[in-house]
């Protein structure tokens, strides 16, 4: 199915201030944050559940009929409400991405909005409220920053450009990493969306991550594909399209590069 602009204008206005309202509710509580184990490497704070619900309830203003993918549900499972009617759209929501900085007072995290038809990223929003920075891209369209148009670039992995790389690796340090932090300035802020932005608009030549979930890059990926970058698997096959309403959590193995970057950091993967 094909959106018109309009469609896709107003789909990309309510994830923009669904993604503005809940980064403020969270700029609000950063400094009262109570956080719980949700896994062994994943934290959680109410703060997550109720900026998720502020994301929700703008989108069904405009959008009764909308299906929801989240990251935040009953306690060990994800949110999860098929859509009804036509369009199919599925909102991929990651309410703060970056729980473990937030939850530790650093201001250094993302709401992530996307939008899903017939499995493929049709819209994205990634918002730093502590920047008040909005990345924002829709099919066929331009990635922007703050309205700004941004592309990922041509820069090469050298000396004075950077990757983003994971925080977990197992239990020894693999080959490729090793590689990469040898050749260039790696980075990790602690918020896969927020890289994915970063490569979108040529901050970052590329980045690997191991284990993102699909609101983890859902949003990234559309305004990384607006921007030019080429995202992956580690075998350099695409991501999408996914089926959404078969998706219960699954991670992800992800590569997002500019298109220079890219089949380096896949030939790296093979080490």
């Amino acid at each position: 199915m094909h959106l018109e602009q309009q469609d896709l204008s107003q789909i990309l206005e309510t994830a923009i201030v669904a993604a503005r309202l809940a980064g403020q509710r969270a700029m609000e509580e950063i400094h009262y944050v109570k956080a719980t184990l949700k896994h062994e490497t994943e934290l959680v704070t109410e703060t997550d559940r109720r900026c998720q619900q502020i994301i929700v309830n703008r989108i069904r203003e405009t959008f009764p009929d909308a299906g929801f993918i989240g990251e935040e549900g009953e306690p060990g499972q994800i949110f999860k409400r098929g859509p009804r009617g036509e369009p199919a759209l599925w909102w991929v929501i990651d309410p703060i991405d970056g729980t473990n900085n937030f939850a530790h007072g650093i201001p250094i995290f993302a709401v992530s909005i996307g939008v899903l038809l017939e499995g493929r990223p049709v819209a994205g929003v990634v918002f730093n409220p502590a920047t008040d920075s909005m990345y924002t891209a829709v099919a066929g369209g331009e990635a922007q920053l703050d309205g700004r148009r941004i592309q990922s670039g041509t820069d090469d992995i050298k000396p004075v450009t950077s990757v983003g790389l994971d925080s977990h690796f197992g239990s020894t340090l693999p080959v490729w990493v090793q590689l990469i932090v040898r050749q260039c300035r790696f980075r990790n802020f602690g918020t896969t969306a927020l890289q994915m932005a970063y490569v979108a608009g040529g901050g970052l030549v590329g980045m690997i991550a191991c284990t993102p979930k699909l609101w983890d890059i859902a949003a990234g990926a559309a305004l990384a594909e607006a921007s030019g970058a080429t995202i992956t698997d580690w075998q350099g096959q695409p991501l999408f399209p996914i089926e959404p309403a078969e998706y219960e959590g699954k991670p992800f193995q992800l590569v997002a590069a500019n298109q220079t970057a890219h089949p380096k950091l896949l030939e790296y993967l093979k080490w």
